[in-house]
């Protein structure tokens, strides 16, 4: 899968994701561990109490997460069943002749990643230049070059809601938030080896823990490297990070666009975050020929230049070394990967095995060429009546919200006018999209994985800085035909369905009406609902960053989203732990509209033949696109820094649907009941 989309937001990330699906290794969301309960207990379980639970006890008592995964749910089954259709579509194209010339690099990548023998027998040599490069700093100005130059546009704040780079900081190029016409960068902070500030910060005997352990794990790495004194740089490097996460956003600020919306000049970052020469920094990162960046952590855009100027050119240095070994860990000998393993498998995610070779060699191909990969898979895999059903599904739900928004007692005509044009401009991408990236000019090795991967990285770094000099396209796609996941782009007003989950279980063809509106119908409409949660709700229907409300209707709106981040924040899946409500009030609102509208656009689809037996399966059928096992160690990650609820919670959406109650007979004493007046009602 995409390495760039690890949990969702925005991406449905199953956890979906607040602009999209989040089901990637990284990004999709995943569940809290439910545990499976008794037979007794199952037989006689209420939907009212505990609606994900009753709903997937089967699954839960016979379901195991495998052991390489920290995770396990429909999504990632899903994931796991396309990956290996593709990777032996891709082990097909070495024996084929007159390949094209993507064909050729997919198989290529793809082959000289598998081949750990020749990997193995190079050793450490192919990162010597690059560490030998750094041990060359000599100064400041030196420094600057090297971080400059290690700039990558890998982050995504509004589709993918990745705020996670190693690099010092992390660049987003996409269309400007009150100018949708040009595109311009952003910057993001970066910086760290573990996933978030919490982990540096919070002092509870856990997270003390995960540092010890980090700390070690650089230390090991820098040893394998060949480095000297590897214990005390190590220590220097941690605490050069914990510096680094002092300055850092938390996860709950960064998705506040209006916190993020400063412009700086070029000539502003001297006075506005001094530290750094920020010339030869956008100089070496090939960027000064750009005016104006749009800074979206400006706290820690200013802390870390900062850092840069007071902290001392050894422990950067030690910094720089770590984090290339540590980022190229895959493309180096087995002890490197193992050791890398060891610390974000298990000790971070709980993993107790490792992934097979060929899972992580499809998915570093799959982030070299996403839609190379894409395009061999949906020749074969997404035929046109999907499509064409998925596209029909599509209109019925957007008609829907339609009809919800003009029966909005509390909005004013004016604000109803605006909601009504985003309807009718979104674009909808269905299955793939319709002009595919080029990989001209990318030099692809059939046996040397390292090079692969550093070209690839550099390819891709400036076909997106090659963006600032080109128009924006409002229907380019973020997301590959083959990731199991789905996205709203706010900047764009525009959703991606690729190809890879619109298959069984979320969409099957030979399923009910019933069954597919509460799966897929579902997530169709979170995906078009994050175009009216709380932060899509400020973009308009070009993709300006504009307050289209009027007062009263701004305020109703946030009242009602309120309800819901405190109903999420009373959930609980540990003594110490709680849901963030307002962090993944995104994520809830799309959930609770999206259902809403899906139960609709069922309903018009059946006309008289709409009933409570219909209603229960497509409520059913949401809460198995839920079915979800997480390790305890992932769940906690999730909690702390994804903008999803874990799955149970957002199966429990349902207790604010008047319908729900009536298909199930949920009466007042059961655990999820709320009364009529208690249930949230926004669109």
């Amino acid at each position: 899968m995409d390495t760039r989309w690890t949990p969702i937001k925005t991406a449905l990330a199953l956890a979906v994701c607040g602009a999209a699906l989040v089901f990637t290794p990284g990004h999709a969301q995943q569940a809290p561990a439910a545990q499976a309960p008794s037979q007794e207990k199952a037989a006689t379980m209420l939907p009212g109490d505990d609606f994900f639970t009753w709903a997937n006890n089967e699954w839960l008592a016979k379901t195991d997460i495998p052991a390489d995964k920290a995770a396990w749910g429909a999504m990632g089954q899903l994931a796991e069943e396309t990956n290996q259709r593709i990777v032996k579509m891709i082990e097909g194209l070495a024996a084929q002749k007159n390949l094209s010339a993507d064909e050729r690099r997919v198989s290529d990548y793809y082959g000289a990643y598998m081949n750990e023998s020749a990997i193995e027998q190079k050793g450490l040599a192919p990162i010597k230049p690059t560490l030998a490069k750094i041990d060359a700093i000599k100064d400041k100005a030196g420094l600057t070059r090297a971080l400059g130059e290690s700039l990558r546009a890998d982050v995504d704040a509004l589709n993918a809601t990745n705020f996670y780079t190693e690099n010092l900081l992390g660049l987003w190029i996409a269309p400007g938030l009150h100018d949708p016409s040009h595109n311009i960068g952003y910057l993001m902070q970066g910086g760290l080896g573990m996933p978030d500030r919490a982990y540096y910060l919070d002092k509870s005997d856990r997270m003390a823990g995960l540092r010890d352990k980090y700390q070690a794990h650089i230390a090991a790495m820098l040893k394998l490297a060949g480095y000297d004194n590897a214990d005390k740089r190590a220590q220097g490097v941690m605490a050069l990070e914990t510096a680094i996460a002092q300055t850092h956003a938390t996860r709950e600020a960064s998705a506040d666009v209006h916190l993020a919306d400063n412009t700086w000049t070029m000539k502003e970052f001297a006075s506005k975050a001094p530290g750094m020469d920020w010339k030869a920094f956008f100089k070496a990162a090939g960027l000064s020929d750009q005016g104006k960046f749009m800074v979206w952590h400006p706290t820690a855009v200013k802390g870390e230049a900062s850092l840069v100027g007071s902290t001392d050119l050894a422990t950067w240095k030690d910094w720089l070394a770590f984090h290339q070994i540590n980022h190229f860990a895959g493309v180096l000998p087995k002890a490197v990967v193992d050791q890398k393993f060891d610390f974000y498998g298990k000790a971070l995610s709980g993993t107790p095995q490792q992934s097979a070779r060929w899972k992580r060699a499809l998915a570093a191909t799959d982030g070299a060429m996403d839609e190379a990969v894409g395009k061999i898979y949906v020749a074969k895999y997404f035929p046109a009546e999907s499509k064409a059903r998925v596209q029909q599904m599509v209109s019925n739900i957007i008609a829907a919200f339609g009809k919800r928004i003009d029966k909005l007692d509390w909005m004013a005509p004016a604000t109803r006018a605006q909601a009504k044009e985003k309807l009718k401009t979104l674009y909808v991408g269905v299955g793939y999209p319709d002009k595919w990236k080029s990989y001209e000019g990318l030099a692809v090795s059939p046996t040397d994985a390292f090079a692969n991967a550093m070209n690839a990285e550099k390819f891709r770094y400036k076909q997106q800085v090659a963006k600032l000099h080109q128009k924006p396209d409002m229907r380019e796609w973020v997301m590959p035909p083959q990731l199991v996941n789905a996205v709203n782009l706010p900047l764009q007003n525009a959703l991606n369905f690729p190809a890879a989950i619109l298959q069984p279980p979320f969409f099957d063809p030979k399923a009910s009406e019933a069954s597919n509106y509460g799966s897929i119908g579902a997530i169709i409409g979170h995906e078009i609902s994050h175009s009216f949660d709380d932060q899509g709700s400020q973009f308009d229907a070009r993709g300006r960053l504009r307050d289209w409300w009027t007062k009263q209707d701004a305020e109703h709106f946030k009242e009602a989203s309120q309800k819901l981040a405190a109903q999420y924040s009373t959930y609980k899946p540990f003594p110490d732990l709680a849901v963030n409500g307002q962090q993944t009030l995104s994520e809830n609102l799309a959930d609770l509209a999206g259902l809403s509208a899906s139960l609709d656009a069922l309903h018009a689809a059946l006309g008289d033949q709409a009933n409570e037996a219909a209603d229960r399966e497509f409520f059913i059928g949401f809460a198995h696109s839920w079915r979800t096992k997480a390790r305890e160690a992932a769940e906690r990650r999730q909690i702390l820094t994804d903008g999803h609820a874990p799955a149970e919670y957002r199966a429990a959406t349902v207790r604010n649907i008047d319908a729900w109650y009536k298909a199930f007979e949920v009466k007042p004493g059961e655990k999820l009941y709320l009364a009529p007046e208690q249930r949230v009602r926004v669109w």
